[in-house]
Order: C-alpha cells, then structure tokens, then sequence
C-alpha cells in the first residue's frame, strides 16, 4: 500500500498561528500527479498548497539549474508561482532539512529561498522572479472598478492603477484614503471571470499608511478564494509597481500589513533588488502534520 502524503499546514507571514495566510506543503509529492495534487489542495481548502515533486537538495554552485521542483495549487486550478506557500515551504524544508539556501523550480523559473531562525521564531524568505509594470487599460480598470462597486474617486490621483508583475500578473489599485478597504464587498463572479480572462491572480488594493508602510487586501477569485490574508507574489508583484511609478529603487524597503481587516493580521517585508524582489516573512505550523 502506498503511504498517503504527509500534508503540513503553516500560517505564512506570521509568527501567531491564528494570524496570517495558511498554506499546505507536501514535500513527498513525487508519486503524485496533478489530478492527486489538485484534489489535495480542495480538501486542504487554503488558498494555496505547495507540492515538492523532487528531491531536497541544497543548491549545487557547479549547476546553476540545479532546483527543488515545486508545484502550487489553489482550490480550483494551479498557479505559476505563490509567494506565501513559498514562504511555508522555505520553512518547512528549514525545519526538515536544515537551515540556510535553496532553490526551488517553479514554472516562472528557479526561485532562491531561504530558512533562518530570528530568535524565537523561522523566518523564510524568497528572490522573486524580474519584477516589472504593465499598463492597465482603461476599459479594464472600468470593469475591475464596477465588480469591486468602487468609483473613480476612490483612488489615489497621484499612483495610477497598473499591472504589477512578480512571476504572476497582479492589477494594483491604490486607495485615496485607508478607509475604503474597511469594507470588501464585490461582485465575486464577474471579478473571477475578467481574473481569469487576464490571468489575474489577484487584485491588489492598497493605502499608503505611512513611509513605506501599507495596508493591503487582495481579492483571490481566480482561486475559488474570496479574500488572501497575505499575498508574498502580490507583495513582489508591487515592488515593480512602486519601481514604476513611486520613484523605487533598488535597496529599498517596505512593509506590507494584510489580513487585518480578516481577524488574520499578516507583515510582509519586502526588499527591491537590481530587477527583482526579497520577500521574508515568519511562518508557523498551524497544527501537527496529518496524513490523508
């Protein structure tokens, strides 16, 4: 008999159990296909579940595309890339395997991780894919405004909504005043259809709250997901956002606060490099490793 894949649960971005984005990780994955993978991820129920199909190795300097490969899927189809389930496997393999660097072989390409304990706690990070900043056209910001019941005057006149890119495209709307993301109240199908129409995976909606200090909510759609409380790919997915149109540049710094207004509260804590992003945050097991 086949002994079932041994499925572990963290909560990326938070060092608080109850806070946080819960994610799976498999790191047994390789007997399993994607028809197992993607039933897995529906009955975990999180917004994404981590699938490692290959060995635990550290990187080979002698190879330079020498990688773990990994697979993520959300409830309702995979996805390239997500930075939160990466975070939680960084420090499920840390745990595991030890701590220190690695690589990981997703589908937007190698991603270096890292797993280092920070007192108390393990603190992953990732080196997202080339970062960067696409138009968002008109029509389409009229659609995403009208499923999520915003009006134009709820933004920010001075940060013009665009489409960040982190390994997966993510429109980003800033808000004029904290305020309008108290309240998420949105047409949950015709943001699903026009997400996956553009492969959006989420739409970010953001509020400055102070020097390098922001608030955020991400719509997950796409996923079969109402709301992510962290979005590690949306967070690098921004820093190519901020690259284009706040003036960032490399060395800079920022932290992104999200869940909050979902009783998850999460920190996200972001570096922008030459061309890509540094996105860390702790994780914590929710619960003893079950196998199903």
């Amino acid at each position: 008999m086949t002994t079932p894949p041994r499925i572990e649960r963290y909560a990326a971005f938070s060092d608080d159990p109850a806070g946080g984005n819960p994610a799976g990780v498999v790191l047994d994955a390789a007997s399993l296909g994607a028809v197992d993978m993607q039933r897995i991820a529906a009955q975990v129920g999180y917004s994404e579940t981590a699938f490692v199909t290959g060995p635990i190795v550290p990187p080979d300097p002698h190879d330079e595309t020498s990688s773990i490969p990994i697979r993520f899927f959300a409830p309702e189809g995979e996805v390239d890339f997500c930075g939160h389930a990466t975070i939680a496997t960084a420090v499920s393999i840390g745990e595991h395997h030890g701590l220190g660097d690695y690589v990981l072989g997703t589908r937007v390409g190698p991603v270096p991780i890292t797993a280092r304990r920070e007192g108390s706690r393990t603190v992953g990070a990732l080196h997202s894919p080339p970062v960067d900043c696409l138009p968002l056209e008109n029509d389409l910001l009229t659609r995403i405004l009208e499923a999520l019941r915003w009006s134009r005057s709820d933004l920010d006149p001075a940060l013009p909504p665009a489409v960040g890119f982190g390994g997966n495209r993510h429109p980003v709307l800033v808000a004029r005043e904290l305020d309008r993301l108290q309240e998420l109240d949105y047409d949950f199908g015709a943001l699903q259809s026009l997400s996956r129409r553009h492969d959006w995976i989420t739409v970010q909606l953001v509020a400055s709250i102070g020097s390098g200090q922001w608030r955020a909510r991400d719509p997950f759609p796409w996923g079969g997901v109402v709301e992510d409380p962290a979005t590690g790919a949306a967070a690098a997915a921004f820093a190519g956002y901020l690259r284009a149109h706040a003036g960032a540049i490399a060395g800079d710094r920022l932290v992104i606060t999200q869940g909050v207004e979902m009783g998850r509260p999460s920190r996200i804590e972001v570096e922008l490099t030459e061309g890509a992003a540094i996105v860390s945050g702790a994780a914590v097991r929710i619960d003893t490793p079950d196998e199903q």
